[in-house]
């Protein structure tokens, strides 16, 4: 039997290569990670009526994680991944429920979390987001995380307003 949510959000095939929508500055407009924690680098697509968004990180040789995390041969750490898809969704629960002057969505945990790929230094990691429900401070939002068309991520983060 199929795990729903397993299912893609979106075709990684055909977001892969889509044009950049919102940069880092219109990010950092919707979530208050900077500098080496800044990992959404861009949004190419999100629907304010469905409720969905998909954003990029693009890794790099220089990215922090690669000198220590597997020396000889470097591996996004899991944690990382993680995070992308925690912005994603921080991002697209701006959308979904008010958030008040002075706060914002942090992360209060992840379900159903699978690894099932690895991320390499160079590699764009695509991850997309669905709000499944919003209750009161909370959101609930399933989360993927691709590298070309091999999903390297997924779960369920909860989100909550702080």
């Amino acid at each position: 039997m199929s795990d729903p949510m397993s299912d893609p959000i979106f075709d990684p095939a055909r977001w892969k290569d889509a044009p950049t929508i919102l940069e880092r500055d219109d990010i950092r407009a919707r979530i208050p990670q900077r500098h080496e924690m800044e990992l959404l680098h861009g949004v190419v697509h999100y629907d304010e009526e469905q409720l969905l968004a998909i954003g990029f990180h693009q890794s790099t040789p220089d990215d922090f994680w690669v000198r220590g995390h597997i020396p000889g041969r470097p591996l996004m750490p899991a944690v990382m991944m993680v995070e992308i898809c925690a912005q994603i969704s921080t991002f697209l629960g701006t959308l979904a429920m008010k958030v008040p002057e002075g706060q914002f969505f942090g992360f209060g945990g992840m379900e159903k979390a699978r690894f099932r790929g690895q991320v390499l230094p160079g590699d764009k990691v695509l991850c997309m987001s669905k709000v499944m429900r919003v209750k009161r401070n909370f959101g609930f939002f399933q989360s993927q995380a691709f590298v070309g068309e091999s999903k390297v991520a997924e779960g369920l983060i909860i989100g909550v307003l702080i």
